[in-house]
C-alpha cells in the first residue's frame, strides 16, 4: 500500500511591497522624465514569409481582415480602431515593432526636435494621420501617431457574465447559457511584452518616449529591478493594468501580445475554434496574479506567442507602484502548470548566447547567477 503524501502546507499570497514602504535591499525602478504620453497602443508590426498562412491563423484567433496584397496584411479587431496589426512580406518572421497614439502634432514635433524622430511618409498609417519613427535600444520600431480615422465597429455578443448564478445569487432564471461556437472576437490589442538584455535601460527608454507608468515591478534576489508591468498615463481614466511589460533576459526579443475578448465563454469557444483548425496551443485557459487577466496562449504560423484575455485590472493614475519578487510561480494564480518554454531552456543556443554576453560585458556571472536563481526555481513544488 501506498504511504499517505504529507499534507500541504497552507499557500501563502507572493510577498508585496508598495513602493513607499519598500524595505531594504529592493531597489526603486529609476525614473525619468517624460516627453510625451501615449494615450493607447494603436497596433503592432511584423515581418512574415507566409502572409496567407498568418491571415488564416489571425482569423481564426478572432481578428477580421482590413487588406492583403502581396506585400503587406493588415488586420483590425471588432472594435473602432482602424488597425491592431500589420505583417509585411518579408524572409523571416520576426517582430517589427509597436505603434502608440499621442495627443497633438504637438507630441509629434516635440518628438522629432527632442529625440530625433523621423516623420513617417503619407500613406504609411493604416486609418491615415500622421506620425513619427524612433528606434529602441534593442532595435525595434516605435511609431508614434495622431488624427488615424476611426472605423464603424463590428457587432458581437454581449458578455455572459452578467448572468452569472451562485450560492444565493440567481441572476440567470428560466433562461439558458449558450455561448456559440465560434471564434474569440478581438476586440482590441491590449498588451506587448518585450524581453531585453539591458532592463534598466530599455526601461528608461520607454518612459521617457511614452509616459508609461510602473504598475508592477518585480525584483531578483539582490533587491534589483528585473521587469516592470508599465500601464499608460490617463490621469484620472482607468489604464489597464500593463499595456508594455519589460522583463530582462539573456536576448533582444517579443515575447507576445495579448488580445481582448469578451469574457470567459469566448476564451473557451475560441479554443475550441483554434484547435479544431490545427492551431498549436502554448498555455491555458486560467489567471494571471499581476493583471488578473484570464488568458489562453496559442502559437502563430511561425512560433511567435499570441494570448486571448479577459477581464484584466485597471488603474488610474494615483495607484501606487508595487514589488514583488521574479520568479515563474508569480505568473498564474490557476491553471495548467507554465509551460516549460516561458522558462530558461536549458541547450546549446542558450549557453552560446551566454558566451557571448559575457564576452562581450553585457551580462555578469553574478547577475546570470541571479536570472538562473529566479527562473529555476520549480514554480508549483507540490505538482
Amino acid at each position: 500500500m501506498a504511504s499517505p503524501k504529507t499534507p500541504l502546507a497552507p499557500l501563502s499570497p507572493q510577498s508585496t511591497y508598495a513602493e513607499s514602504a519598500l524595505p531594504a535591499p529592493i531597489q526603486k525602478l529609476e525614473r525619468v522624465t517624460a516627453l510625451v504620453q501615449a494615450q493607447s497602443l494603436a497596433f503592432l508590426m511584423f515581418e512574415k514569409p507566409d502572409l496567407e498562412a498568418v491571415e488564416n491563423f489571425l482569423t481564426d484567433f478572432g481578428m477580421h481582415r482590413v487588406s492583403l496584397n502581396k506585400d503587406q496584411l493588415v488586420m483590425r479587431g471588432s472594435g473602432c480602431a482602424p488597425c491592431i496589426y500589420i505583417a509585411r512580406r518579408g524572409q523571416h518572421s520576426r517582430y517589427l515593432g509597436a505603434s502608440f497614439t499621442v495627443a497633438s502634432e504637438h507630441d509629434l514635433l516635440l518628438l522629432q526636435s527632442q529625440a530625433d524622430a523621423r516623420r513617417l511618409p503619407p500613406g504609411a498609417i493604416p486609418g491615415g494621420g500622421a506620425g513619427v519613427e524612433l528606434v529602441d535600444p534593442a532595435g525595434n520600431l516605435l511609431w508614434l501617431i495622431k488624427g488615424a480615422t476611426p472605423v464603424d465597429p463590428i457587432p458581437v455578443r454581449s458578455p455572459l457574465y452578467p448572468l452569472t448564478n451562485g450560492p444565493g445569487i440567481t441572476r440567470r432564471i428560466n433562461t439558458t447559457v449558450r455561448p456559440p461556437l465560434e471564434p474569440a472576437a478581438v476586440n482590441r490589442l491590449g498588451h506587448l511584452v518585450l524581453q531585453t538584455i539591458d532592463f534598466a535601460g530599455m526601461a528608461r527608454w520607454y518612459m521617457r518616449h511614452l509616459g508609461i507608468i510602473p504598475t508592477d515591478v518585480q525584483y531578483l534576489a539582490d533587491g534589483s529591478p528585473n521587469l516592470c508591468f508599465f500601464r499608460l498615463d490617463l490621469g484620472s481614466t482607468p489604464a489597464d493594468h500593463h499595456t508594455l511589460v519589460i522583463v530582462g533576459g539573456l536576448e533582444n526579443k517579443y515575447e507576445h501580445s495579448a488580445y481582448e475578448v469578451v469574457d470567459l465563454d469566448a476564451l473557451g469557444q475560441g479554443s475550441n475554434i483554434l484547435r479544431t483548425k490545427g492551431h498549436r496551443h502554448m498555455w491555458g485557459i486560467g489567471r494571471h496574479i499581476l493583471g488578473s487577466q484570464l488568458f489562453d496562449y496559442w502559437f502563430d504560423p511561425d512560433g511567435l506567442e499570441f494570448e486571448h484575455y479577459t477581464d484584466g485590472d485597471v488603474f488610474t493614475a494615483d495607484h501606487e507602484t508595487h514589488y514583488s519578487p521574479l520568479d515563474l510561480a508569480g505568473i498564474w494564480a490557476w491553471g495548467d502548470d507554465v509551460p516549460k518554454s516561458m522558462g530558461p531552456q536549458r541547450n546549446l543556443s542558450t549557453l552560446l548566447k551566454i558566451f557571448s554576453l559575457l564576452f562581450k560585458g553585457q551580462l555578469s556571472m553574478s547577475r546570470l547567477k541571479l536570472l538562473g536563481q529566479a527562473m529555476s526555481a520549480p514554480p508549483r513544488p507540490w505538482l
